[in-house]
């Protein structure tokens, strides 16, 4: 029922007579976020003081796009080609992007800094609940990917620490007891913290380990390349031969002393599709999602203006670009049609006790790891906005949330079958919402037709851009549908 609702709200505020005008937030004083009410009780943040750096800033929402959908990017470009994979995410990036310009317009307008609280001034009840409800399942599914990360990769690192060749079912190597331990032991305490900015630090070193990831993973192509075969290796992915050969989806094998030769122009063309192309859309959606993060990290920038948080968001959005594209690159280039969704899971079949790939691992985990409280801040401010719209900041009702978070999350994750049907669905469904829509239309309402009239270009521009949202999101489902339905799926496999 709440994915429904995500999907047909929108629909419904476009046509809602309630006028933005009417639509004044009465909501008290939340300390984690919101400081300074003006005279109509609307939540305000003009008088805020941010105390955190713009590096800092950086930190946290480039770790808030960052995440595990760094690891099913191979896996997009294997099934799209490489010339569709970065005309996607180039597309994704830009749009990304522009919709934070706009959320920080809406903003600039009214003076608020929280996305429920823009759906609540542009269309009253239903825009904050569908709001809500979207950053809801958008970060739960984000945080129940970086624990099913956990739950899998964990394991591996610990077996390959002992030198464990055929592990007898001890309790250490179960993942699901590992998730419960991280949860609890790094997670939970990093979630109890008041303010958002306090985790740049960890955001920082976050980002760092998964720059060792990007350089990890490299030399596994650079080193097929010498003697210049990777010229050949071009010539050959261009080569007419190759494209009659598209359906051998063999990768050449898994160790490093292989002959570019025998490849034998196994590589999918540049504008290969299939059925799982489908998944590529909502993969790269749910990679550059960040629109929950943006509000409580402008309201916490120092000397905070619209200019310097839209340096903040693009500087961001442009090295996380750069970093997806090569990540995917390498990792495709590696294992070409075998690479599976989830990237480090691919690696297991060359040598689990590698020490690269053990270092790779160990700093994917502390990445994905120190990602999950900044992903869970604005689920909690979502909830508390939904269900506690009156009350104000409290340290019991603050840890409850998070511990009740925690709790279901570790739950989905011990019963979720792959990461594949995370991606997908929540990349089709609250991704295009959270991206697209919201930040379109809630633009249209709450830029007075004073300053910008409704046939103004920018309007109508913002107008499309609600649109390509639900046409993604239409497109995306559907596909995923058939994908479902045709018994082929791998998004309904085990990993």
């Amino acid at each position: 029922m709440c994915l429904l609702y995500v999907v047909t709200t929108p629909v419904f505020l476009m046509t809602s007579p309630h006028r933005t005008e009417n639509a004044e937030a009465n909501l008290p004083e939340n300390q984690e976020f919101l400081s300074g009410v003006d005279d109509k009780k609307t939540t305000r943040f003009t008088d805020f003081e941010g105390k955190t750096s713009f590096g800092m800033s950086v930190f946290n929402l480039g770790n808030a796009i960052m995440g595990s959908g760094i690891l099913g990017l191979a896996y997009a470009m294997a099934n799209a080609g490489v010339v569709l994979f970065l005309l996607l995410l180039t597309v994704v990036a830009v749009l990304s992007s522009y919709s934070i310009h706009l959320l920080l317009k809406c903003s600039g307008i009214v003076g608020i800094r929280a996305y429920e609280q823009l759906g609540y001034r542009a269309f009253g009840t239903p825009g904050k609940m569908a709001a809500g409800i979207a950053i809801t399942l958008q970060n739960i599914g984000a945080m129940s990917s970086y624990l099913y990360i956990v739950k899998y990769e964990f394991p591996l690192v610990i077996q390959a620490f002992l030198k464990l060749d055929n592990p007898a079912g001890e309790w250490y190597m179960n993942g699901n007891y590992l998730v419960i331990i991280v949860s609890i032991a790094v997670i939970l305490p990093l979630a109890l913290m008041k303010q958002l900015g306090y985790l740049g630090y960890t955001s920082g070193f976050s980002l760092s380990c998964m720059v060792f990831f990007l350089i990890a993973v490299r030399p596994s192509v650079l080193i097929q390349t010498r003697e210049k075969r990777y010229f050949i290796f071009l010539f050959c992915l261009l080569c007419d031969s190759c494209r009659h050969t598209q359906m051998n989806r063999d990768p050449p094998p898994p160790h490093r002393h292989h002959h570019l030769f025998s490849i034998r122009c196994s590589l999918y063309s540049l504008l290969w599709t299939n059925v799982c192309t489908a998944y590529t859309i909502p993969i790269l959606a749910f990679a550059f999602v960040c629109h929950p993060e943006v509000l409580p990290i402008y309201t916490e920038l120092r000397n905070a203006t619209k200019k310097k948080m839209q340096h903040v968001a693009n500087i961001s959005i442009a090295v996380m670009y750069i970093m997806y594209f090569l990540a995917a690159l390498f990792g495709y280039l590696t294992f070409y049609g075998k690479v599976e969704a989830e990237l480090l899971h691919t690696y297991s079949s060359i040598d689990p006790y590698d020490t690269l790939i053990l270092c790779v691992r160990v700093a994917v985990l502390t990445a994905v790891t120190l990602t999950v409280p900044i992903v869970l801040f604005p689920v909690r401010r979502a909830i508390q906005q939904m269900m506690f719209p009156n009350k104000t900041f409290y340290w019991p009702r603050h840890i409850a949330i998070a511990f009740v978070l925690l709790t279901f999350i570790n739950l989905l994750v011990i019963f979720a079958p792959n990461i594949l049907g995370i991606f997908g669905v929540i990349g089709a469904t609250s991704a295009p919402c959270l991206i697209f829509i919201f930040p379109a239309i809630f633009y249209i309402r709450i830029v007075p037709k004073e300053e910008e009239p409704l046939r103004s270009p920018q309007k109508i521009l913002a107008a499309c851009f609600a649109g390509l949202g639900f046409l993604f999101m239409i497109m995306s489902l559907s596909f995923i549908i058939i994908d479902w339905t045709s018994g082929t799926s791998k998004a309904a496999s085990g990993h």
